[in-house]
């Protein structure tokens, strides 16, 4: 009986007309590199494409190893990218990354991460991308001088700000929504 049950789940999702394995995800079209998002067909939640999307990105968290990309970082790119992808125009998509704690040393340059860790900043890239779209990223000020990653050694276009809690809290004030992960 069991056997029959699995046979058949098995038989249904490798023959049936929409087959999940059909889908792929896609990275584009504003964040070409990164940020890959599934399409959803025929949601029953509509996404209003005409809304001015503002969204403030509490980055604090990164991977152990100093080779990994930061993937709260690429959520930012997938954010983008998903809702270009179902039609929100590119001017109503506002992107704010506040990062502080252990994620400011994903957002210094190549030539200060190689000095402290012996390899690339595997988010230099995806950082001047986000940038290079529009995206802002602000530096907790405190976390600079208390993690000693001095502004001057940060990716070229990334803000100081006085604290991470103070740009949070002006974001939000400015009708942002935050979205933390």
């Amino acid at each position: 009986m069991r056997r029959g049950i699995l046979f058949l789940g098995l038989a249904l999702l490798f023959f049936s007309p929409v087959s999940l394995f059909s889908q792929s995800k896609q990275s584009g079209p504003i964040i070409k590199s990164y940020g890959k998002v599934w399409e959803i067909e025929d949601p029953t939640y509509i996404t209003n494409v005409s809304k001015e999307f503002r969204v403030v990105f509490d980055i604090m968290n990164s991977p152990e190893s100093h080779s990994e990309i930061n993937k709260s970082i690429e959520t930012a790119a997938r954010f983008l990218n998903m809702h270009a992808q179902s039609g929100v125009p590119k001017e109503n998509l506002k992107v704010v990354l506040v990062v502080h704690n252990q994620a400011s040393k994903d957002i210094i340059n190549n030539q200060a991460y190689q000095k402290r860790f012996a390899v690339n900043n595997p988010n230099e890239k995806l950082v001047r991308e986000l940038i290079a779209s529009g995206a802002k990223f602000v530096f907790c000020g405190q976390s600079s001088l208390s993690r000693n990653y001095p502004v001057e050694e940060t990716i070229e276009g990334v803000e100081l700000a006085l604290s991470a809690m103070t740009a949070l809290i002006q974001l939000q004030d400015d009708g942002y929504q935050l979205i933390k992960f």
